[in-house]
């Protein structure tokens, strides 16, 4: 917990910057646009239900869908924009709709009256329209205000910092003590924000300008904490960290702890880890520059990047082909071939194989009707899946996605038959499950290839000299008992990759 807790100040802050900066700026756009469609009644179905559509489109799809787009234009793919781009549009509709509700509320006769007295459109708005609303305003701000501070969680994936870094990687670490905390102070951040904005309606209805002036000094005390610390970043900052991304399971957080203690040891630059990265994205980011390095698996390169559909050729060659392609298309350098392989491999419980008498996936096909499986989010769309059923014939009598951190759990439990599992993850072992020859070939092979980006090899050649001093250096074992130590015996990521280089000349 002590680990957990030493991560909180910057977390947190980054978190309150994101909400705070979505926030204003989708109060500064719902307001108006409100206002406008108060006055054209034609515009309102319009507006509202723009603001809708963007509403019912996931939180984590709208964030990602920002990533491509930037690039497109020209600008950062991952990080804090796609990040306040994406809350920012999240956050409209409770404040659209509650600012057209509040204005729509307004009695006719006072608005009557205050043209009677000679007032203009500008001054009933300013002067007897808003004020009568707001408080319908403000309640649209409070709602948007919790779920932003909820939804920041989710801009984990795209590269910005929050709290959701406590809970993705918790979550996938099995580490309870970072999901609480994670959990427990994004509650903490929207209950005393929404307390904050509370306190001004409430002094604004009341009429007491002491409760006014408490929620507004907190609002302000907390917006110049969030731009306080980017201008004391930037200051004590010389030169750019070096940036090594993960993604979002435990052999990569891992991995990504490795490798910036490769880097920090080798050149004593500063590093910093940009954890929990959806697939593409990091992949992306890397063809961009906006990260330096980072592990991916030839087999994902092969089939989700290469889109090569055929059966894969033997695994010197996948890895020649795919070394050669990303070099000739993205300037990708693969800086070390790492000395394992992570790949899909069908598991279930070694007494369940035992009674089926199921050692390959040739045998499996026959029982394969009457079995349920498990696969981790992508497995099932995925061109391996199209693979194995074509080589082999097997269809199951039900196919379920979950969490990877889950998929374990639910096997082990007899919740399902059989998984698509990772062949490095250490609760195979644990778990006592075994793996399923892949006889026919079907999937291609995942050996763990350390990417370098073009830029970084130009501009930092030290930098993948220290990191190709990982070529060959963890085998399949050693990698599971990496992943074991931290899903089972609860040890933190960055503690096993120390252990890890302490033991290396």
């Amino acid at each position: 917990m002590k680990e957990q807790l030493a991560l909180l100040p910057g977390l947190l802050t980054a978190h309150l910057q994101l909400t705070l900066a979505a926030l204003a700026a989708g109060t500064a756009l719902a307001v108006p646009a409100g206002i406008l469609a108060s006055r054209i009644p034609r515009l309102e179905a319009y507006v509202l239900g723009i603001a809708g559509v963007i509403q019912t489109v996931p939180a984590l799809a709208l964030l990602a869908v920002m990533v491509p787009l930037l690039a497109a234009l020209g600008l950062p793919g991952i990080g804090w924009l796609p990040a306040f781009l994406g809350l920012g549009l999240y956050s409209l509709l409770p404040i659209l709709r509650n600012t057209v509700t509040g204005l729509g509320a307004v009695d006719p006769a006072v608005i009557e009256a205050a043209r009677g007295v000679g007032m203009t459109p500008w001054q009933r708005l300013r002067v007897v329209e808003l004020p009568l609303a707001l408080p319908v305003v403000i309640a649209g701000v409070r709602t948007a205000t919790v779920w932003t501070v909820g939804m920041a969680t989710l801009s984990t994936p795209v590269g910005a910092p929050s709290l959701g870094n406590y809970i993705f990687s918790g979550l996938q670490t099995r580490n309870l003590d970072a999901v609480l905390v994670g959990c427990a102070a994004a509650a903490a951040l929207a209950l005393g924000l929404d307390g904050l904005v509370r306190a001004v309606a409430l002094g604004r209805e009341r009429r007491r300008r002491g409760l006014v002036a408490t929620g507004g000094l907190g609002l302000l005390a907390l917006a110049a904490w969030a731009l306080a610390a980017p201008l004391a970043g930037a200051r004590g900052t010389a030169e750019r960290p070096v940036k090594i991304g993960t993604k979002t399971f435990t052999e990569q957080y891992i991995l990504g702890e490795i490798l910036a203690g490769q880097v920090r040891r080798a050149t004593g630059l500063p590093v910093e880890v940009v954890s929990s990265l959806g697939s593409t994205v990091a992949f992306d980011a890397l063809a961009r520059g906006e990260i330096d390095a980072y592990v991916d698996y030839t087999g994902t390169i092969w089939a989700t990047l290469m889109k090569r559909a055929e059966r894969p050729p033997g695994r010197e060659q996948v890895l020649a082909e795919v070394r050669r392609w990303l070099d000739e298309t993205h300037g990708i350098r693969v800086a070390a071939s790492l000395g394992f392989e992570n790949a899909y491999a069908f598991a279930m419980p070694s007494a369940e194989a035992r009674v089926l008498g199921v050692h390959r996936l040739s045998d499996l096909a026959p029982h394969a009707a009457r079995l349920e499986a498990g696969g981790d989010y992508e497995f099932w769309s995925r061109s391996e899946w199209t693979a194995v059923r074509e080589a082999y014939g097997i269809e199951f009598a039900a196919r379920r996605s979950m969490d990877p951190s889950l998929m374990y759990a639910a096997v082990r439990a007899r919740q399902v038959d059989v998984i698509a599992a990772f062949t490095s993850d250490g609760r195979i072992a644990a778990y006592d499950l075994v793996t399923l020859e892949d006889d026919r070939g079907a999937i291609p092979p995942y050996d763990a290839v350390l990417l370098a980006s073009r830029a970084l090899a130009e501009r930092r050649p030290e930098v993948v000299a220290a990191l190709a001093g990982l070529e060959a250096k963890i085998d399949v074992e050693r990698m599971r008992a990496l992943n074991r130590a931290v899903d089972e015996d609860g040890r933190s990521p960055a503690a096993v990759a120390h252990a890890f280089l302490e033991e290396r000349p």
